[in-house]
């Protein structure tokens, strides 16, 4: 038996899909978390083999969550499903170590193929976002500026960010500065959208 852990916050949506998971006879839902805080506490807690992750959660992203998963429950398998499919999300994910990369428009059977794979230790991706994930511009921006880029996308200031992240906020301006240079955009605000639009914040 596959134990699963779900992370989905929309309820329909993680209803119908633990309603899907349960036709099958060899994979056993055993845990539904709705943030992406809740992930690796659960997850500590219920051992799941594969955790079926969202991208878009309240709190951490499943992204983030999966890379600290790895860290903390190597053995657990993490499958993103999505409907987020843009490039640079399955770059963040294959970085994350993520085992598998699917959407949420895929058919039904894929899931639980997918789910499969990925728990007999294949690697599983969306073939079609594979391919565009290849052609993709590289992501200009460091780590660090990425940090900063993520805390502004969530509305704090430049005040705030430095004090999250132990910076002065002269700092934390100069990198919005140079971001909103390197992505060659108009404003802070242009370059956060960019940024997400190719799945990097």
């Amino acid at each position: 038996m596959i134990r699963i852990l779900l992370a989905e916050d929309m309820n329909m949506v993680r209803g119908a899909l633990v309603a899907l998971l349960e036709l099958e006879p060899d994979i056993e839902v055993t845990a539904e978390v709705e943030t992406g805080d809740d992930i690796v506490p659960t997850a500590l807690k219920v051992r799941p083999d594969v955790a079926v992750l969202d991208i878009d959660l309240p709190g951490i992203d499943g992204i983030t969550a999966a890379g600290a998963l790895r860290r903390e429950l190597p053995q657990c398998r993490v499958l993103i499903l999505t409907s987020l499919g843009r490039p640079g999300n399955l770059r963040r994910a294959m970085d994350a170590q993520v085992s598998g990369f699917i959407l949420k428009d895929a058919p039904p059977d894929r899931l639980a193929g997918a789910i499969r794979g990925v728990a007999a230790g294949q690697r599983v991706v969306d073939p079609q976002l594979a391919i565009a994930a290849w052609d993709a511009v590289e992501n200009p921006l460091t780590s660090r500026e990425i940090e900063v880029l993520r805390l502004a996308a969530g509305g704090a200031e430049a005040v705030e960010i430095a004090a999250r992240l132990f910076l002065s906020p002269g700092t934390v301006r100069n990198y919005l500065t140079a971001i909103v240079a390197k992505l060659n955009a108009r404003n802070r605000v242009d370059a956060i959208r960019m940024a997400q639009e190719s799945g990097w914040v």
